[in-house]
């Protein structure tokens, strides 16, 4: 490889990084840093939760979304409430 292609990798790299640092919290306050995506995963399936990814009409996720607002939960749960009810509601 030549020496301007180790620098370029070298360059992407270093913004790489960049782009990753977090600001730092201000003095006197606790960081609260969420975890990251392995982190995450790996509570998730502790969990029992599965991705699940669907594809659905825009007007229906913002439906979905101002539920959500709405009762000030996540999205992930409002979806897992309207399956349980659609599923209960089908049998």
């Amino acid at each position: 490889m030549k020496k301007s292609g180790l620098e370029k990798m070298k360059a992407m790299k270093i913004t790489g990084k960049m782009k990753q640092a977090g600001t730092s919290a201000q003095f006197g306050q606790a960081e609260t840093a969420a975890p990251d995506r392995r982190e995450q995963r790996k509570l998730d399936q502790s969990l029992g939760l599965v991705p699940f990814a669907v594809k659905l009409n825009s007007e229906l996720v913002q439906q979905v979304q101002a539920l959500a607002q709405e009762r000030q939960i996540g999205v992930n749960e409002v979806v897992a409430e309207l399956l349980v009810k659609g599923l209960a509601a089908a049998d």
